[in-house]
């Protein structure tokens, strides 16, 4: 039985190295068939990241970084050795994942339109306050409301003043004594107390004192600004009508500070009003704020205008329009959208194309912005006219020259 058992053992072994013998050569045969049809159609094939052409391997599979299928890279594809070691190579397939757009940058041209909106409001030379002289009560207001028109030397106002009652008296006094000198000193203080000098010569004649003022009109204009009421108490020196010539007003324009390079004094202003429809209105800047408003980042541009027939009134609402010509910045630099333009907090940069290496690589380079346009800024250094750069799509190439260590707007 044990022998019998060995038997068949030793014969099923020398039956199975026979097959295995025969199997071995069938595959070796087929494998070597298959592996001289690859090598002649793929041996000298190079696999690549569509999204990073830095991967390379010489056999499909997947992407090591992404996970993404490599695909395999056409002839004329791999790049030359000699290329720059931050450039940043792109697949066609990863630039249309990416939708990176490029374009040829060009010298300025045309004009920037500017923008502003602005209001009307009195001409400042035109205008004054109209103060006591005495402290007191208004007694009489002649003054009704806000808008009231006023000629120079008109009463605007009655004032009931102890003060001046007591000053008066010391003139009365003065008189009594018939020293010339007490009677001049009582007499320049009713003056400085803006005292007509027919009242003045009332009290020496008759030696009554009326403890009552006129307050006149210093100016001819439109009471603009209102800030008491009959009744009311006043202090010496206080405020109490603002009046303005309106003949001429300003028109204040509100200009950001981006586009202030582009406003210039004696510059054309076109605007309308939204009082007054259908008209368009033309000035010219006759002064700019050199102070910017730390809040709002704008300097006031202001226009003279005539206003005749008092058309443009204080407060009234102005929308403005400046064509700045871009010729003087032809000389000085190109012009780049902004979507090409990556900030870094203190330098600018934007990514070239490289023209010599057939698949599509680029280049970060830092440049030195001047004056923002509406869609792009001039570029003074870094650029030349004709070069071609990112639009669209920055931040992917820019993510991509990150993860492979490269100089990106973060390391640079």
């Amino acid at each position: 039985m044990d022998i019998k058992n060995k038997t068949w053992s030793l014969g099923g072994l020398l039956l199975g190295l026979l097959l295995g013998i025969l199997l071995r050569s069938c595959v070796s045969c087929g494998g070597t068939a298959a592996n001289g049809t690859d090598d002649d159609s793929e041996g000298d094939a190079v696999w690549t990241c569509s999204m990073d052409p830095q991967v390379k391997q010489p056999h499909p599979g997947k992407c090591p970084k992404c996970g993404m299928d490599l695909i395999k890279m056409e002839k004329g594809m791999t790049p030359a050795s000699d290329i720059d070691p931050d450039a940043v190579m792109m697949s066609d397939e990863a630039m249309a994942l990416a939708n990176v757009e490029t374009e040829i940058v060009g010298t300025p041209s045309g004009n920037k339109e500017i923008r502003l909106f602005g209001k009307v409001e009195p001409d400042q030379r035109q205008q004054q306050s109209q103060s006591a002289y005495v402290a007191g009560r208004i007694e009489r207001l002649f003054i009704n409301a806000v808008g009231d028109h006023v000629a120079k030397g008109q009463t605007l106002a009655v004032i009931y003043s102890p003060e001046l009652y007591t000053a008066g008296q010391e003139l009365v006094s003065a008189l009594g004594t018939s020293q010339q000198v007490l009677v001049d000193a009582a007499t320049e203080k009713l003056r400085l107390l803006n005292i007509p000098q027919s009242q003045i010569d009332e009290v020496i004649s008759t030696r009554k004192v009326s403890p009552y003022v006129q307050l006149k009109a210093n100016t001819s204009g439109t009471v603009v600004r209102k800030m008491v009421e009959q009744g009311d108490y006043v202090r010496q020196g206080q405020s109490l009508l603002q009046i303005a010539n309106l003949s001429r007003v300003w028109a204040i324009f509100q200009a950001y500070e981006s586009d202030l390079p582009f406003i210039h004094r004696g510059q054309q202003v076109q605007f309308t009003a939204e009082a007054l429809p259908g008209e368009t209105f033309t000035g010219h800047v006759s002064f700019i704020d050199p102070v910017l408003n730390g809040q709002t980042r704008t300097a006031g541009v202001r226009v003279e205008l005539p206003n005749t027939g008092g058309r443009f009134k204080p407060e009234m609402l102005l929308v403005g329009n400046v064509a700045a010509s871009m010729q003087k910045y032809a000389d000085e630099g190109v012009i780049i959208p902004k979507s090409a333009v990556l900030w870094t907090g203190r330098r600018s940069v934007v990514y070239v194309k490289d023209d010599v290496e057939q698949q599509p690589t680029f280049l970060l380079r830092q440049v030195t912005l001047g004056p923002a346009l509406p869609d792009g800024y001039v570029v003074l250094d870094g650029l030349a006219e004709g070069e071609e750069i990112v639009t669209n799509g920055v931040f992917a190439i820019d993510a991509a020259a990150q993860l492979d260590g490269k100089r990106s707007m973060m390391n640079q």
